[in-house]
């Protein structure tokens, strides 16, 4: 048992620590602390029950940890589905034509694609394709579409 100063300590710590972590909430775009939110709540109840600290500190870690696990895969699918596709990522998967031959060490290349001229670089660290060769579209990293040989 902790001593009645030590537990009442706790108690606004644990208090001061909720109040905090549901302010970040409030303040940053998506959900980044509720979850530790939580966890404070639940120590600050275990600390009014007047249980040690490290069973409090290991109820927050538990709860934030667990709520943590469960909740944020169905939080970021419904919270944060907001992604917006652009029309550059219909590119993605469809075969290009390089126009510039490509080559990862000296930085230069170029592929046709949608009809549109893209900077384009391999997906390997030295890799090359000639010019009129066609390679497939893999991804986009900035302005530049990342291909593959064919």
């Amino acid at each position: 048992m902790v001593s009645g100063g030590a537990a009442v300590s706790m108690t606004f710590i644990w208090l001061i620590a909720m109040v905090v972590l549901l302010v970040i909430e409030g303040v940053v775009p998506g959900l980044v602390s509720i979850w530790f939110a939580a966890g404070a709540l639940v120590a600050l109840l275990i600390s009014l029950l007047g249980l040690p600290t490290w069973v409090q500190a290991m109820a927050f870690i538990l709860v934030s940890l667990v709520l943590l696990a469960l909740t944020r895969p169905l939080a970021k699918k419904y919270v944060n589905s907001r992604v917006m596709p652009t029309n550059a990522d219909r590119i993605v998967g469809t075969d290009c034509v390089v126009t510039e031959e490509i080559d990862n060490l000296r930085g230069t290349g170029a592929v046709q694609a949608d009809g549109k001229t893209w900077t384009a670089r391999m997906d390997t660290p030295d890799g090359k394709a000639p010019k009129g060769s066609v390679v497939k579209a893999l991804r986009i990293e900035g302005v530049r579409l990342i291909v593959t040989a064919k």
